[in-house]
């Protein structure tokens, strides 16, 4: 037990519902699970329930799950997380709860952040919880989703949302894209990387990023944009110009721009900018460099520009981020490359 000086670790809790898809209900147990402050203690507290008392919950798949937890849980959340599940009935159907879920739901605290991975977002906007609010969910179903519920702000086109206290994603790996990022939220990007990198995941892709990708791995018999990628993160402190990064794969300006766009999913201009505010977050966090110093090797050559992106991409100014993330990878000294 946590003595009184030691914050208690954030609790999550994860709704399994019949017919869930079992790599989601991983996630959150696998992503948050990892989490460890600089003293190597547990950031997260992952706790699996049911909408009935303990026992078995039905898959997608050929086995069913022990979960040990009823609704209850639910009342002692901090984070309330519900995946995907291929048998909502009537929350599928007609857009409305079943009595079973709606009790369950009712013991959710106010106040309770709430995320759905994929089609987990019936859920909350059957609840009416994504009532007059931006959500996403798999891109083959949100045309569904959208006739469902009207009255929620559908965005087909990317990965992940977040709107404060409830946080929508698109199908199945987008649903670490989101738990990464709440880490990152909550504890910084030193703490979301080093999950990363024990998960082996990348530690971050932008939510604004498309969902579904013309070609997500290149035709062998075209070029790719990955040589003028790397070529252009060891140079990020240096001005990067459209042209220089054609030059790389031996396109034309606009064939590059299509095919990174296709490779990608953003533009050549929006994956820079990401690139240099990751490089920014993590010299702020890592080292003892000064606004200036940072801005130049991040590649935004001022700290007024710098301030602007940060300000635009993450909703606070360098000094702030820094403050409130100050310390290096979870457990490992400044500089150190954490292993799993």
């Amino acid at each position: 037990m946590p003595s009184d000086r030691e914050p208690r670790p954030h609790r999550v809790v994860v709704l399994a519902l019949d017919g869930l898809i079992p790599f989601e209900l991983g996630i959150p147990q696998r992503i948050f699970g990892m989490a460890r402050d600089a003293g190597r203690r547990p950031l997260y507290e992952v706790v699996t329930c049911s909408v009935r008392p303990p026992g078995p919950v039905a898959t997608d798949a050929d086995f069913a799950v022990l979960v040990e937890h009823g609704p209850q849980a639910l009342a002692t959340a901090d984070t309330v997380v519900v995946p995907a599940s291929y048998e909502l009935g009537p929350v599928h159907e007609e857009g409305v709860l079943t009595p079973e879920l709606a009790a369950a739901l009712a013991l959710v605290r106010p106040g309770t952040r709430l995320v759905a991975i994929c089609t987990g977002g019936y859920v909350l906007a059957a609840a009416g919880l994504l009532d007059g609010r931006p959500a996403t969910t798999h891109w083959a179903s949100a045309e569904h989703f959208q006739r469902l519920f009207p009255r929620v702000r559908v965005d087909a086109d990317v990965l992940f949302v977040d709107d404060g206290d409830v946080l929508t994603s698109a199908g199945v790996a987008a649903g670490i894209d989101l738990c990464l990022h709440l880490v990152r939220r909550d504890h910084g990007a030193a703490v979301a990387s080093d999950v990363a990198r024990r998960t082996v995941v990348p530690p971050y892709r932008d939510g604004g990023q498309a969902q579904f990708i013309e070609r997500p791995v290149p035709d062998p018999q075209q070029a790719s944009t990955t040589g003028a990628r790397a070529w252009a993160l060891d140079r990020l402190h240096e001005p990067l110009r459209l042209r220089d990064l054609a030059e790389r794969e031996a396109m034309s300006v606009r064939t590059f721009t299509r095919r990174f766009r296709e490779e990608v999913g953003v533009s050549p201009g929006q994956w820079l900018t990401l690139q240099r505010v990751e490089r920014a977050r993590h010299l702020l966090e890592s080292t003892d460099l000064s606004v200036d110093q940072v801005a130049r090797q991040a590649g935004f050559g001022t700290a007024q520009s710098m301030r602007q992106h940060l300000q635009a991409t993450l909703g606070v100014a360098p000094t702030a981020y820094r403050r409130a993330f100050r310390s290096g990878p979870a457990g490992a000294p400044r500089g150190a490359v954490a292993t799993g």
